[in-house]
């Protein structure tokens, strides 16, 4: 149901992706002019990550007609197979943004254009991704606000569940997306409809990023006051000087409560680009970000899926992958931290937080 009024003035919180969850939720892959050989890969990786998620909470896999049977096979019964319309996979960038409003369960449907509409985006069309947050809400009964003047998507901002908001200059400021909105009229809607009261901007994302620079990769957090930033110590790199500039942002600012983040470097792996052999099983057309040998790909540690009881972390083939591990297991030392191989989501343009919805778990509101 949607909600045909503004969030209340108090009482609003956006909520954090380590707070308990009910459910998860992803979208099959399957564009031959996005996934690798048909999306044959890409789908066993998927159907691999929900079968994996599944041993820890309810997950539901969202699935065109064509693929259903398909998907089915793949995947263990206790993944649920439903059938949604969808223009791609990365559901955490077109699902709702949940709230809670007063001890209930709220979502938000912002805008969503492929990272940049007819400027700069993705692909075309994004009209049935843009439906999937308004959908997902229906789906499972939460009401939600609508506002979809304002493109935003969930893998662009992030929150310590407790006011403070992150994100990045680049994304929410990009043309493609907010053209004509300033940074303070962009603030207004986000502390509106979030009850967000603090907003952290970082200048620039992921070196590449296709989607501009999504805050998801370049940082996250651990615990209210208490983030990952990804690292390289490579002078040669130009992520070096991106993420110096983010932490020296990050030491400047305080969250919403007034107290001073502590930073913690995750070494980024070595440089992984896409492969002529990758290049060539992916069908050409026309108006759609191609992909060509050599093309740098975004990986990041920090990229990772908070589910109830376990962290699961993107792992690259890469001598750094075994020392993300071991710092987050330090991190968090209420979850097991469990390795999983992302190529095949970074070959598509995403990562393993982009294409994994999670609903929180209303009963758990309350004093966060």
């Amino acid at each position: 149901m949607k909600i045909k009024k503004l969030p209340p003035v108090n009482g609003v919180r956006m909520v954090a992706e380590r707070e308990p969850q009910q459910d998860a939720y992803m979208i099959w892959p399957e564009r031959p002019d996005n996934w690798r050989d048909g999306a044959k890969p890409a789908q066993h990786a998927f159907a691999k990550l929900a079968n994996l998620i599944g041993k820890f909470e309810p997950i539901t896999m969202f699935v065109s007609s064509k693929q259903y049977l398909n998907a089915r096979h793949l995947l263990n019964d206790t993944v649920r197979v439903l059938e949604m319309s969808s223009d791609d996979a990365f559901i955490k960038d077109t699902g709702p943004i949940y709230i809670d409003v007063a001890g209930q369960l709220r979502g938000v449907a912002f805008g969503f254009n492929a990272w940049g509409g007819l400027l700069d985006g993705l692909y075309f069309p994004w009209d049935q991704d843009q439906l999937i947050a308004s959908k997902l809400a229906e789906l499972n009964y939460v009401p939600y606000y609508d506002e979809r003047n304002l493109n935003v998507e969930g893998c662009s901002i992030i929150t310590d569940g407790q006011g403070t908001l992150i994100t990045t200059e680049d994304v929410l400021l990009s043309e493609g997306r907010n053209a004509g909105q300033s940074k303070e009229e962009i603030e207004t809607v986000l502390k509106r409809y979030l009850g967000v009261s603090q907003i952290i901007w970082l200048q620039h994302g992921f070196f590449l990023d296709e989607t501009n620079g999504a805050i998801d990769n370049m940082m996250n957090f651990i615990a209210p006051g208490e983030v990952v930033l990804t690292w390289t110590d490579d002078k040669q790199d130009p992520m070096y000087e991106t993420v110096r500039q983010a932490e020296a942002i990050l030491n400047r600012s305080k969250d919403a409560r007034g107290h001073q983040l502590k930073v913690h470097h995750l070494r980024m792996p070595a440089v992984q680009t896409v492969t002529k052999t990758e290049t060539e099983s992916i069908d050409p057309i026309n108006g759609l970000l191609p992909r060509t040998a050599g093309q740098r790909l975004t990986t990041s540690y920090v990229n990772y899926v908070l589910v109830n009881g376990a962290v699961i972390v993107p792992q690259f083939d890469d001598h750094n992958d075994a020392d993300a591990v071991s710092q987050l297991k330090a991190l968090f030392v209420d979850r097991q931290v469990i390795p999983f191989n992302a190529r095949e989501m970074v070959l598509g343009g995403g990562g393993l937080h982009t294409v994994v919805h999670t609903r929180p778990d209303a009963t758990s509101f309350g004093g966060k």
